[in-house]
């Protein structure tokens, strides 16, 4: 199957990859040209202008986006409505609010495209171990993508799955990072408490590696846990500032319009916040290991 990819950022650049190793044919587009031409090195069809996605791809075209949420994506459609051919099948595999999706996939429709949002789960490791896709759109179409999906996720048989109409995609995605914030927020303070327990000294790198092995709490996020701590444990390069991507407010917002209690999402957001105002140790640890998973920022303390 032809496909293009929007966006060669770390999720971007890797999907294309794994996609093109699965032997489809990729196509891959990316403001910046530089990351285009280092990503044609390898194989796959570098495209240097929308213009050119529906010259180079044959009908019915399935360009996939991996932009951020909100505006980005926004402008995005308005290009390819205008450069696309009726029938044609567009993909946000970004976090984009589940109630934008629903706004944009009526909007495509009375276009006449088809509109598929992929959560994507699995950031900067989804190349080696595959991506956990959750997935909204028609039945047909999701159906028809299905070789795409079943390459990219862990198992052609597992690790992906039609959810439901436009908007369920997103809106599963959106509550698996509110469940990834409250399990972060508790191996964090778990290790707080641990440090701060002078009289015994612990050894943090010694527990973690003890409970990756048949505890209850074993976990990916423990495994990168230990990771972290065993390159620094006191993290005195990371400053306690954590950033949060928006997913979390959204499922907070959505658990209030539901009436529907999540204390524990909730309270990790709040502790996000509060990480921009007081030093904490369990807020580094969460820099440390939202980098470890995503490959995202953390902010190194400053020379004096």
């Amino acid at each position: 199957m032809q496909v293009a990819i929007i966006g060669l950022g770390r999720m971007g650049a890797n999907i294309a990859r794994r996609l093109f190793k699965g032997g489809h044919q990729v196509f891959a587009y990316n403001r910046t040209l530089e990351k285009t031409k280092e990503i044609e090195k390898e194989g796959i069809i570098g495209v240097y202008s929308l213009e050119e996605i529906p010259k180079k791809l044959s009908q019915s075209r399935v360009v996939w986006m991996m932009l951020p949420a909100g505006d980005p994506i926004e402008e995005m459609l308005k290009k390819l409505t205008t450069l696309l051919s009726q029938g044609d099948i567009i993909i946000d595999g970004g976090n984009s609010n589940y109630k934008d999706t629903i706004r944009r996939a009526k909007w495509l429709k009375e276009k006449g495209f088809h509109f598929v949002d992929v959560g994507t789960s699995g950031g900067i490791w989804g190349l080696k171990e595959g991506y956990s896709l959750m997935i909204g759109g028609e039945e047909e179409i999701v159906e028809y993508l299905s070789p795409l999906f079943e390459i990219l996720a862990p198992s052609p048989n597992y690790g992906w799955g039609h959810l439901g109409p436009n908007g369920a995609g997103h809106f599963v995605k959106m509550v698996h990072n509110g469940i990834e914030y409250g399990m972060m927020e508790a191996l964090a303070e778990g290790f707080e408490i641990l440090k701060n327990k002078k009289e015994f000294n612990f050894d943090l790198v010694k527990i973690s590696q003890i409970w990756r092995y048949g505890s209850v709490i074993r976990s990916w996020l423990l495994d990168l846990t230990a990771d972290v701590l065993s390159e620094d444990q006191e993290l005195k390069d990371i400053e306690d500032y954590v950033v949060d991507s928006g997913e979390g407010r959204w499922t907070v917002m959505e658990s209030i319009d539901l009436d529907t209690p999540a204390p524990v999402i909730a309270l990790s957001l709040m502790v996000r916040f509060a990480s921009r105002q007081d030093e904490s140790f369990a807020c580094k640890l969460l820099a440390a290991m939202r980098n470890k998973f995503g490959g995202h920022e953390v902010k190194l303390k400053k020379e004096e």
